[in-house]
Order: structure tokens, then sequence, then C-alpha cells
């Protein structure tokens, strides 16, 4: 099976059910994703498909259609993306497990909200959970992309 993973290809021989995060933890290395639930509730396991915003512990690899991005291909460490560089200003990590998906779904969801509302990032980002209670700090980052993204 061939997938497109932080714009390289790769060749993978699983069983199409596999879910997703397992491929990319087991298979491929790529660790920076997380398992957290395990039934796509607290967004540890978010990636981007084709720039949408998906939990990969649910998602079977064979129904996985385009690009996926991880948060290792989100920015490198030369070249933060603005929620990576926001998270770090912000210092929202506590015990920094939850935080390669809420950085992943914070990037999905500023692509289609480049000015949200505080209520709308509050929105957007409680579906992810965080244990360490950052949710204040979660929030000022977003607002501080948000406006690195917009170049305001």
């Amino acid at each position: 099976m061939q997938l497109k993973i932080n714009d390289q290809q790769h060749e993978v021989s699983v069983e199409p059910d596999m879910p997703l995060l397992w491929v990319l933890r087991d298979e491929l290395g790529m660790t920076g994703t997380k398992y957290g639930c395990g039934i796509a509730q607290c967004g540890a396991c978010t990636v981007h498909v084709n720039g949408v915003a998906m939990r990969s512990c649910s998602l079977p690899v064979g129904q996985v259609q385009g690009a996926v991005t991880t948060i290792e291909g989100l920015g490198t460490p030369k070249t933060l993306h603005a929620v990576q560089s926001a998270w770090v200003q912000h210092q929202v990590a506590q015990c920094g497990y939850c935080q390669s998906g809420q950085i992943m779904s914070a990037a999905a969801f500023l692509a289609l909200q480049p000015s949200p509302s505080d209520q709308q990032i509050d929105e957007a980002m409680s579906a992810n959970l965080c244990r360490c209670g950052t949710y204040p700090r979660i929030r000022e980052a977003v607002k501080t992309a948000a406006r690195r993204l917009r170049g305001a």
C-alpha cells in the first residue's frame, strides 16, 4: 500500500483495517502522533489528511485517500509552523502528551477560520483533551498563531 506522508511516498505492507496511528508509529517510526484513548475522543492522535484534522487511531489505513501530514511534517526545527511557534511562546505544554494533537487541530482550524473569536477557538479546541488544563494558554497561542498566519 502506498501512502504519501509529510510529502514523502511510503510503501507499507499492512492490513487495510490497521489504524493509521499504528502504521505511523509502528511501521514508519513516526512517534510524534500519540495514542491516547483509542476511540477518537481525546485528540492526541490527530493528523491532517488533505488538510483536514482526522483522528488516526480510528482511521483504517485502507481508507486514507490523499496526503497525510503528521506533527513531524507540520514544520521543521528551523522553520516552525506558526502554531508551533506560538505554543512555545505561550509555554502551552505541561506534560506535553496531548500537544501534537492540539497543534495539529489548531493548524487545521486556523486554515478554515483565520480570524477566530475566543468562543470559536474554545469550541474548536474543546474536541482535544488536555489533562493538565492548559486551555487558557491554548486559546492565547491559537490567537497568536492566527495573527501570524494573517501577517498581522
